[in-house]
């Protein structure tokens, strides 16, 4: 199975893990390391919604924890509990993609998978948000 393909699969395994009671809507992420490892995470709700956790921002964290600067892939996919047979394409919200954008090599490609009928967007990170937020700092990686 091609790399992209084993993210993906990554990213449907672990949504099935989200804790969801209030929205229903499950999301799995992977993000592949620019060395090859892979980390996954699931959104995490809250009662105090605001403080709910996403998918894509969990993988991303545990990616960094692991001593990670830069990533070059991530998959997305999320569902509805209620209605798991619906389609969805889950983007990223916008914290998402600056967290993404913080860590992204220049050819970052986010792929976002319906889990229904395997409808796919690849889109790159320049394309996903055209317009990180950056400071000039050499202690951000670029």
């Amino acid at each position: 199975m091609p790399d992209d393909e084993l993210l993906i699969a990554a990213a449907r395994e672990v949504a099935v893990h989200a804790y969801a009671p209030y929205s229903g809507f499950l999301v799995g992420a992977a993000v592949r390391a620019a060395d090859g490892r892979v980390f996954t995470a699931a959104n995490v709700e809250n009662a105090s919604y605001g403080l709910s956790l996403c998918a894509e921002a969990n993988a991303v964290a545990a990616a960094v924890v692991a001593g990670v600067r830069k990533i070059e892939r991530v998959a997305v996919v999320g569902w509805s509990a209620a209605r798991p047979d619906a389609g969805a394409l889950a983007t990223p919200c916008g914290r998402c993609r600056q967290i993404i954008a913080e860590f992204a090599t220049p050819t970052l490609v986010v792929h976002v998978v319906d889990r229904r009928d395997g409808t796919r967007l690849a889109i790159p990170i320049a394309e996903l948000l055209p317009h990180p937020f950056r400071l000039a700092s050499p202690d951000v990686p670029a």
